[in-house]
């Protein structure tokens, strides 16, 4: 024979608080819903809401009520809808549902009371239910037809129905109901959406808005950008961040349902790289997770997400084509946020071209600005090589870019998506040696002897001594590894942690390449303190001077050392620091 499952009431509100529900405040957000649907299911004006606090919670509406069939068909039965569909309190347009909403008031309260009247005729209806899963129905007294809740608060939860309690929650769920809502006589709804009001002008709007930011987000924005997506609903403002902020901080949104408040804290309601702005929307046919604190993933949702994102995009656009100035303030504060659309919409990337300035060796500029001034331009990827270049680099009549911080390379790279001519290569260190000025023929012999002893110092190094003229004068020597040179180290290093069989592999690898792909450390001869040590005839004394070079190149570029490299430098600095307090042998006086 088949029986009906036994419910436990007092599991199921269990539940609810520690898995379905965040915090019992909750419970006036149902209550709220439940007589929001009732005038909406009643239909015929724009109804009211009245909560009275004291020793009980009295929340009363004036809407369509329930009978006494209705009263045992949705205020004790737990997940059934057919009788819901039936009596017409599952349509479109409501809020929430009766009965497991009303079990939120269990949240806080050990008793609950119902006295309705149905506008559809019949007898006032008084049902108590119990949260030990008990319930009884009687007679009520009730004139009108509508609604009254009481909850008697349960030990522990009386700081839940305080008056001020009960005041902030009816003004956090219910600011913008389409209600006339008061606590104690106090009223607490406005006068709708403060997007959807009527101002005297554009500027009176813009001072509202602003001041309904700073209230509810607590900021004063750098602008605000209306929102619209119709298939979904949805009217709100998105509220643009007077600082920056880091790309990975929570986008939390204001978001209401019909106007009732779902969360203060939605995310996903707008793509990843709007983390910029912070929104305050009302959907009408958005879905609500079980708990209605969040939004339920969907197609609409995604849709609705993609809609603002474009909406975002196009304020963007318009900036810039109206107002150049604000564009760059915006940009200056919220820079990431552009560059991560530029990645994948061309518009954006139009407007990185065109306005973001970049790090350049000739200072700060746009990419469209560094392309028209220096044809020959390039680009590096890593902010500590562009940092050790740039001086020389420009001083040779190559000017870069740098690349290195987030997203720059990557923008740099999609450049010809929108100008086939916007193409900016990737600077190989190495090419900077072809720009540096050759010693005349017969310095270039004189110097041979020493290049051999400096070769030797450093070549267990993995690098070449090479002597060139090149500016600024003020660098003795600049330490160069191509993209070879760097593949070079990787497996040198890969080589060093690997067993022996992969030992051998790496090593053969390695011996494919070239010599001349090796690091270069480049002295500059038109140093005077590189000449000096050219000019050393004493083979340690060069090997040291050499083996400090090379560390001091090392060190001024932001190459990482290897263990190799930090014993050669100090071994050149104690060298040259027990050379310098030499005491010289009597006949050598």
């Amino acid at each position: 024979m088949d029986q009906a499952f036994q419910v436990d009431l007092r599991g199921v509100v269990d539940l609810l608080s520690r898995h379905l529900y965040s915090s019992p405040r909750v419970y006036l957000r149902e209550l709220l819903q439940n007589g929001v649907d009732a005038i909406t299911a009643r239909g015929d004006g724009p109804g009211r809401i009245r909560i009275e606090t004291g020793a009980e919670l009295r929340v009363h509406d004036d809407g369509i009520g329930l009978t006494e069939t209705e009263v045992h068909e949705l205020l004790a039965t737990i997940g059934r809808s057919s009788k819901r569909d039936e009596l017409g309190l599952a349509r479109h347009d409501f809020l929430g549902q009766f009965g497991i909403g009303l079990l939120s008031a269990f949240l806080v309260a050990d008793e609950i009371t119902v006295v309705t009247r149905s506008a559809r005729g019949g007898d006032a209806v008084r049902w108590t239910g119990f949260a030990d899963g008990r319930y009884r129905v009687e007679p009520g007294t009730r004139d009108e037809p509508g609604t009254t809740v009481s909850l008697r608060p349960r030990l522990g939860a009386s700081d839940w129905l305080t008056p001020a309690t009960v005041t902030e929650l009816a003004a956090t769920y219910g600011e913008l109901l389409p209600v006339d809502l008061t606590v104690d006589g106090r009223r607490i709804t406005a006068d709708g959406p403060p997007w959807r009001a009527a101002y005297p002008d554009p500027g009176r709007r813009r001072a509202a808005l602003d001041e309904y930011c700073r209230r509810v987000f607590g900021f004063a924005p750098f602008d605000a950008i209306d929102l619209e997506v119709p298939e979904a609903g949805l009217t709100g403002v998105a509220f643009v961040l007077p600082q920056p902020v880091t790309p990975t901080a929570r986008g939390a949104h204001r978001v209401y349902l019909k106007r009732m408040l779902l969360a203060e804290d939605v995310e996903g309601l707008l793509p990843d790289w709007a983390f910029f702005v912070r929104c305050v929307v009302d959907a009408g046919e958005l879905r609500p997770t079980a708990g209605r604190e969040a939004l339920y993933e969907d197609e609409l949702l995604d849709a609705t997400r993609d809609a603002l994102g474009r909406q975002v995009r196009q304020w963007l656009v318009r900036l810039s084509e109206t107002d150049p100035a604000r564009l760059r303030a915006f940009l200056r504060l919220h820079h990431l946020g552009v560059k991560a659309m530029a990645l994948r919409d061309d518009d954006m990337l139009r407007i990185v071209d065109r306005w973001l300035e970049f790090e350049t060796s000739a200072g700060p500029m746009t990419l469209a600005e560094f392309r028209t001034r220096h044809r020959d331009g390039r680009y590096t990827a890593d902010v500590d090589e562009f940092r050790r270049l740039a001086a020389v680099s420009g001083a040779q009549g190559v000017a870069l870019v740098n690349g290195g911080y987030v997203y720059d390379a990557d923008i740099i790279e999609r450049l010809p998506a929108i100008d086939p001519d916007a193409v900016l290569p990737p600077l190989d260190p190495s090419e900077l040696t072809s720009h540096f000025g050759v010693l005349d023929p017969e310095t270039e012999l004189a110097l041979r002897p020493f290049l051999a002893v400096a070769q030797r110092a450093v070549d267990s190094l993995g690098c070449e001594v090479v002597i060139r003229d090149f500016d600024p004068a003020s660098l003795p020597a600049l330490y160069v590894t191509s993209r070879a040179a760097r593949h070079q180290a990787e497996l040198r290093e890969a080589r060093e942690s690997a067993d022996a069989l992969w030992s051998d592999v790496l090593g053969a690898l390695e011996g494919m390449a070239a010599v001349s792909d090796r690091p270069q450390l480049v002295i500059n001869h038109r140093n005077p303190l590189a000449r000096r040590i050219t000019a050393l005839t004493e083979t340690g004394l060069i090997e040291l001077a050499v083996q400090a070079l090379y560390g001091q190149a090392l060190l001024l570029g932001h190459h990482p050392l290897r263990a190799a490299d930090t014993a050669v430098l100090n071994r050149s600095f104690l060298g040259l620091l027990d050379w310098a307090v030499h005491d010289p042998a009597p006949e050598e006086q």
